[in-house]
């Protein structure tokens, strides 16, 4: 795998312009890494050498399902109380660095293309062992529970160990590299990546019930939001609510990337802002 971008943080001098294109509508958003600063950077309880950018939250009129963070773990830092909802569920994902993350104790080393999937209730702590820091993406949701389904086990895997599904009739130039069976019903998300090789595209505006999460990993492309063609590149966020039109083109020169998160496998709450 080529590297994953994880390089935020600094600060504009008092020379620069002032030109961007975060943008916060209805439908979707789009948080740039340039914005992405030391300025916007939260501290967590309970994590020490440690700073936050947090690009999702639930929150009225913008994400509804999950959070989403980007984690910047110093040399020997790291947390024994790392998640503070016992209902949550979590993915990590590492693309920079190393943490030694331990689950009932048990230590698992994870380097860049690390993936862990961590169930509701889960005893882990993680610790950066190196001497650079560690950086990592951080996925939370509640775990929407169904009578006579099991809850998930946890798993560690990297990417480069899981061959890409090409799209049908793609010919490869759309493909998802997919760290869970989309038919396995006890997940309530995924978080999976999606990779594009130059002149790839999602060749119609894509509407449908999940709501998404999406960190460009690598390269760039034009992306359609809702009624407008947006430029994205590695370090760029965007969100887009549920039933947002979604479509894609890459046009090059590399691959086009991202980590994109979903709810999928349950009935739509018939209730605001239940489950």
């Amino acid at each position: 795998m080529t590297g994953y971008f994880s390089n935020l943080g600094g600060h504009p001098g008092q020379d620069m312009l002032h030109t961007g294109r975060a943008v916060f509508t209805e439908a979707y958003a789009v948080i740039p890494r340039g914005v992405m600063r030391d300025i916007v950077t939260s501290n967590l309880p309970h994590w020490t050498g440690t700073r936050a950018w947090i690009i999702a939250r639930p929150l009225t009129g913008f994400a509804e399902t999950f959070a989403q963070y980007v984690m910047e773990v110093g040399p020997g830092g790291g947390s024994d109380r790392p998640e503070p909802d016992p209902g949550a569920e979590g993915v990590i994902f590492v693309t920079d660095g190393a943490l030694d993350l331990r689950l009932d104790g048990l230590p698992h080393l994870m380097t860049a293309g690390g993936y862990a999937y961590l169930p509701p209730g889960a005893d882990w702590t993680v610790l950066n062992p190196g001497e650079s820091s560690a950086r990592f993406h951080w996925v939370r949701k509640r775990y929407a529970a169904v009578e006579g389904i099991d809850t998930p086990e946890a798993f560690f895997v990297n990417e480069a160990d899981i061959a890409p599904v090409a799209m049908a009739g793609t010919e490869g130039r759309w493909a998802t590299t997919r760290f869970v069976d989309p038919t396995d019903l006890r997940h309530d998300m995924h978080v999976n990546i999606v990779s594009f090789e130059p002149g790839g595209l999602i060749p119609f505006e894509e509407t449908h019930v999940m709501e998404h999460g999406l960190y460009v990993l690598e390269g760039k492309a034009v992306y359609k939001l809702n009624r407008d063609w947006v430029e994205v590149e590695a370090g760029d966020f965007m969100w887009l609510r549920a039933f947002c039109p979604q479509a894609c083109y890459a046009g090059g020169p590399g691959r086009f990337r991202y980590l994109l998160y979903k709810d999928v496998n349950r009935h739509p709450a018939l209730t605001l802002g239940a489950l």
